[in-house]
């Protein structure tokens, strides 16, 4: 089969409901996601924007991305216990790899897995930081 790369924000949607989907049926996340997530549609198309804003950077694009991921993340860390883990990374990260693979091939898609990688690691690194400072 041949793969087309990562071009469109229609191709960016198509990755993260691809992705959420699988998601939300995986043992380990599906429960802790399926809890913490209420709107799938808003947040799929919130996702949709921060992976098109992130992938296609010097594109002129229709909506950027407007958040912090890491203050979210540390929230949602700290609302559950710190029950974050890096196995969750882990298996969010295969996930993001393999749905990619199944779907895409060219620059963009190998750039989508190192900015998951490295997003991973660094909310990761965040989450444990937080963790320290509280009282």
């Amino acid at each position: 089969m041949n793969k087309k790369d990562i071009n469109t924000r229609e191709d960016v949607l198509l990755l993260v409901s691809t992705f959420y989907n699988k998601v939300r049926e995986e043992p380990t996340l599906g429960p802790f996601f399926n809890r913490v997530i209420k709107n799938w549609e808003a947040h799929i198309d919130h996702l949709t924007t921060f992976w098109e804003s992130s992938l296609f950077m010097t594109r002129p694009i229709e909506k950027r991305y407007k958040g912090n991921p890491i203050a979210v993340h540390t929230q949602v860390d700290k609302e559950n216990g710190n029950a974050i883990t890096q196995l969750h990374f882990g298996i969010w990260l295969n996930l993001w790899v393999q749905t990619i693979d199944a779907l895409f091939e060219g620059e963009y898609a190998e750039n989508a897995k190192r900015r998951a990688r490295k997003m991973g690691s660094f909310l990761y690194l965040k989450l444990f930081e937080a963790r320290s400072t509280i009282e």
